[in-house]
């Protein structure tokens, strides 16, 4: 078979699950799943094991530990994502970033470090069984001059 199917669908306006619109403000700790869409103002921390979408109106100040996370908007704070990241054109993000995939479009505005993990799942099926261990990689920050 040529193409395969992966089981991920886009993400439809739709299939929301929730809509912080632009004229709203939040302040505090948000949990939630399923999809959230954030066009609002948010300070605070954002955890989930699902979708993040931070829209082009939205001001996200926090720390977020989610599954996907999409943005558009502006993000101040660290984001660690369990699945991907995708940093979408107008995007503006002040703070590291940490997934197994990390997508960044043309246009975006980044500016902080970002560290690719490896997927759990992934790992665990990519070894074959009597494999040789990968040794531990140097994770340290390396400074680039410019």
């Amino acid at each position: 078979m040529l193409w395969k199917k992966t089981g991920k669908r886009a993400v439809k306006t739709s299939d929301l699950t929730a809509f912080i619109d632009e004229g709203s403000e939040i302040e505090g700790k948000y949990t939630f799943s399923g999809t959230v869409m954030l066009n609002g103002k948010f300070r605070g921390e954002i955890a989930s094991t699902d979708t993040l979408i931070i829209g082009e109106k939205g001001i996200v100040h926090a720390a977020i530990q989610a599954g996907v996370v999409l943005i558009s908007g502006q993000l101040v704070g660290n984001l660690v994502a369990t699945e991907r990241v995708e940093l979408r054109g107008s995007a503006r993000v002040f703070g590291d970033v940490e997934a197994p995939v990390v997508v960044v479009e043309e246009g975006v505005l980044f500016e902080g470090h970002c560290r690719m993990t490896q997927a759990h799942r992934v790992a665990e099926s990519a070894a074959p069984s009597g494999a040789f261990p990968t040794p531990p990689r140097d994770l340290s920050v390396v400074t680039l001059k410019r």
